[in-house]
């Protein structure tokens, strides 16, 4: 395992922590945790805030290709692949690529070039025969699942492509960062610091690389 930021190429968001916590209500979380029109192109109290294609996925897709030394016509899945941005720039660039949501919105909203190339599934049950893909990525979206189902993601993607899996999950490293991001996150079931997230590759038998997304 390595730790490596395969997102560095994203452009930095600005979170406004401050409305986000004066809205934070069990009522958003709940909204939130549908994974509907709300969560994606609703207000910002209820998750993204709007979700559209930009291009800023392409330089991510080229950066996933190089550290796996990608080639035309290799396999890769995009698990939590939300409306399937990432898909379409690894396909643009030769990837056989394909994405499982938990949300039905979003793969109704995705892409219309890849709309066959993504589907409906969970993270923690994926229907692929073992090593079926020459790279499994997940971003941001198995600490949306209970620890157990968390454990079982891990085990998923490990099974999916042994050693060639990449995870990056919400974290903090400070006791700050981890009350700001108690204060932010609407999604997130299951959280630790890095120490914590190491133990937990480890027990699942998940040998691939990983990173953190951090609020600070």
């Amino acid at each position: 395992m390595a730790e490596i930021n395969l997102l560095k190429s994203l452009p930095k968001g600005k979170r406004n922590i401050t409305a986000r916590e004066s809205e934070k209500t069990e009522k958003n979380v709940e909204i939130a945790r549908e994974y509907g029109r709300l969560y994606f192109d609703g207000p910002r109290a209820y998750g993204y805030g709007g979700y559209h294609y930009d291009g800023r996925w392409q330089p991510v897709a080229k950066d996933i290709a190089e550290h796996f030394k990608l080639a035309a016509g290799d396999k890769v899945l995009d698990i939590g692949c939300a409306k399937g941005f990432l898909v379409k720039d690894l396909v643009s660039i030769g990837i056989d690529a394909y994405g499982v949501d938990i949300s039905q919105y979003a793969i109704e909203c995705c892409e219309s070039e890849i709309s066959d190339r993504v589907k409906v599934g969970s993270a923690d049950n994926l229907a692929y025969p073992d090593k079926y893909f020459d790279a499994v990525i997940c971003i941001n979206t198995i600490h949306n699942l209970k620890r157990d189902s968390c454990l079982n993601a891990l085990r998923e993607i490990e099974r999916l492509a042994p050693g060639k899996g990449f995870v990056q999950v919400d974290s903090f490293k400070t006791l700050e960062q981890k009350k700001i991001f108690e204060s932010w996150v609407l999604t997130a079931q299951f959280y630790d610091y890095p120490e914590g997230w190491l133990k937990l590759f480890k027990e699942a038998g998940y040998s691939g690389d990983y990173y953190w997304t951090i609020i600070e």
